[in-house]
This record gives C-alpha cells, sequence and structure tokens, in this order.
C-alpha cells in the first residue's frame, strides 16, 4: 500500500461515480478506498466480459475526455433472497443506464433505458462466440438474454447512434451485499407502496433499508401504472441516495466498510475487457476526481404507450424527444430542457413537487 494517502476531499468526490455504476439501480463504480484496502483481493473476483463489436467509431480518446459506460443490472434470482418478486428471471438486464461523462470529466448523466422499450436489435455475438440474428420490435432486455452484455452495447449503438466505450454490469446478489456493506441507505420514499402480488409494502417517509429490503423497493413492480417507468424512478432515487451515503465521512472514515462495499460489488461485477480490473477502475476513478454531487444527473428516455389494440400494448415505444436526447450524448452537451425533473443527489425524487418540499422527509 502506498504511504502517501489521498486527502480527504478527492476521495470524497471519488467515491461519487463509484455508486452510479450499481445501477439503477443501479447501478457504483468501485471506490478508490475500497479498491486500495483490497486490490488484489477485488482483482481477482471481477470477471471479464466479452469486447463490443463497435458500430461507431470514436477518436481516440484523451484521460480527461468523454466517456459513455453502459451500466446493467441483472434479473438473475441465483442468490439468497433475490426471488423477491417470485419469478425466475429470464437472465436479461433488469436495468440499463447509458452514463455519459463530459469533456473535463466535471459532470455526468445517467439515461435510464425501460426494460420492455421494443426496437431493433442489430446482428451479434454471444458470450460462445455464435451468431445472434438482427430481430425486429423486440423488448429491450431481450438482447441481454440472447447475447449477454456486449450485445446490449451494440444494440445502444444501433438504436442511439452513440458509441459505447465500455459496460459493466451488477446482479441482485451484489447490489444487496453493497447496501448491507455500507450499513444501509436511507430513503425518503414519498408515497406508499403497497404490492399484493410479490406483498411487498412500504410506508411513506424516511426509511433506512438494508440489502433486502432495498432489492425489494428497486424490484418492486406492481404498485405503479406502469410498473417498468414507475420501477426506474425508485432506482434512481435509490441510487441517489446511495452516493450521499457512500460520500458521508460515516462511510468514508470505515475501511471495514469500505473493504466489503468494494468486495461485494467486484464478485458480482463483470466488465468489458477495457475496465476489467481494480487498476483500470481506480486510473478511471481518477480522472472523475472534480465532479461532484450536483453535477450528476439521472433522467428517463422519453417513451409512449402503443394505443389500446395495438398487438404491441402493454409494451413502450421511444418517443421523437429521445431522438433529440440521443443527440446531446453524441455532441457532448448538458441537458438543457430534457434534465427538467431530473433526479440528483440532491434532491433523489426529483422535479419541483418533491416530498422534500412538501416536508414529508425533512
Amino acid at each position: 500500500m502506498p504511504q502517501d494517502r489521498p486527502s480527504a476531499k478527492p476521495r470524497h468526490r471519488l467515491a461519487v461515480l463509484r455508486v452510479i455504476v450499481v445501477a439503477e439501480l443501479v447501478v457504483a463504480l468501485l471506490t478508490g478506498a475500497g479498491v486500495v484496502f483490497a486490490y488484489n483481493h477485488v482483482d481477482k473476483k471481477i470477471d471479464t466480459g466479452a469486447p463490443i463489436e463497435h458500430l461507431k467509431t470514436r477518436k481516440a480518446p484523451l484521460p480527461s475526455g468523454e466517456l459513455n459506460i453502459l451500466l446493467m443490472g441483472t434479473d438473475s434470482r441465483d442468490c439468497a433472497g433475490c426471488d423477491i418478486d417470485n419469478e425466475a428471471g429470464e437472465g436479461g438486464s433488469d436495468t440499463t443506464i447509458l452514463l455519459h461523462i463530459a469533456d473535463g470529466r466535471r459532470s455526468a448523466y445517467g439515461i435510464s433505458i425501460p426494460r420492455d422499450a421494443l426496437v431493433d436489435r442489430p446482428t451479434c455475438k454471444a458470450p460462445d462466440g455464435t451468431s445472434v440474428p438482427a430481430a425486429s420490435d423486440v423488448p429491450w432486455n431481450v438482447a441481454y438474454t440472447v447475447g449477454g452484455a456486449a450485445c446490449t452495447a451494440r444494440q445502444v449503438e444501433a438504436v442511439t447512434g452513440v458509441f459505447v466505450d465500455s459496460y459493466i454490469t451488477v446482479n441482485f446478489g451484489g447490489f444487496k451485499d453493497m447496501v448491507d456493506a455500507i450499513n444501509g441507505v436511507e430513503v425518503c420514499i414519498p408515497q406508499p407502496v403497497d404490492d399484493s402480488v410479490a406483498h411487498i409494502h412500504f410506508d411513506a417517509g424516511t426509511q433506512k433499508l438494508d440489502g433486502d429490503r432495498a432489492l425489494q423497493y428497486v424490484r418492486e413492480r406492481h404498485s405503479t401504472a406502469n410498473s417498468d417507468l414507475g420501477r426506474m424512478k425508485r432506482q434512481q432515487a435509490f441510487i441517489a441516495s446511495m452516493i450521499k451515503k457512500v460520500m458521508s465521512a460515516n462511510t468514508l472514515t470505515r475501511p471495514d466498510r469500505l473493504y466489503r462495499f468494494a468486495s461485494s460489488l467486484a464478485g458480482s461485477l463483470q466488465a468489458s475487457p477495457d475496465l476489467a480490473s481494480a487498476g483500470k477502475l481506480v486510473q478511471l476513478a481518477a480522472s472523475l476526481r472534480h465532479t461532484d454531487l450536483g453535477h450528476i444527473k439521472f433522467v428517463t428516455v422519453p417513451t409512449t404507450d402503443f394505443p389500446i389494440g395495438d398487438p404491441n400494448w402493454g409494451r413502450l415505444q421511444l418517443a421523437p424527444a429521445a431522438q433529440e436526447l440521443w443527440k446531446k450524448v453524441r455532441d457532448d452537451e448538458p441537458l438543457g430542457k430534457l434534465g427538467k425533473g431530473a433526479v440528483t443527489g440532491k434532491n433523489p425524487n426529483g422535479g419541483k413537487a418533491t416530498a422534500f418540499e412538501n416536508g414529508l422527509c425533512a
């Protein structure tokens, strides 16, 4: 371990974007301090995924240049307590966030993509090297089921025109362990959650959730009119609250929690070859040292419902405004009006009329 320890302020900033990787929401990047404590141990636990077969091109990236990282949470239920919805899971990408880190690495925004949105999937390769044929009007998350993370990244490029630099995936078990590693996360729940199908209930107000309850909160899908969009909002709010927790002095001064956080995440993490080591993740983290909590936003790609009577009724389609959002990413521009109501660490429920302003979680 190096004898020169980083100052508290840089370490405080470095923690921010590590957490975003959890996704949505997941969706955290490994904390710099955690990697220092468990460098070799963590390095051995990271799974290297298949390389991305790009459809788009990018100029040689600079150390402080823009980046697009695809963050995914998989719906595998092969961990204790992960079958909270009594479903087997199909191995798809339950959560997908396209994280755009702006040139200069001082701001970032994550775009949630609904798993039920219908898109045209390009040809791609499965992890075993077999070819996966193209398909039209298929749910977003099927790309992961048939071809893994690299296939999903290729789908992003085909649908959005955005070059994807890297990807990271985390499964349900890793998410639970990560929350427990930092001794739970406090969230503001603006409205009661009642799911009679999965038998999940949350009162409105501020609550501290452990790993099991946190997984229930971000996975629950039956209490809102549109289960996919409602769940994504909860995931975004939880990630924002987790960012605040990891940045708190209580977490940053507890080496045991940081170690557990990094170790639990790495054991459930798969990354594209360019990021599949603790050293590479630390290098990425160091380039983000000037990013702060107020400059990280989460939004959902604009979608519309199919009309009643349409064969695809019940699914979602990307709205015309989605093209404007993708252009923002391609041109490395801030969200502007498309960021209205965005979820941030300072306002985890997003928008103006929040539970915080109403005094519910003051």
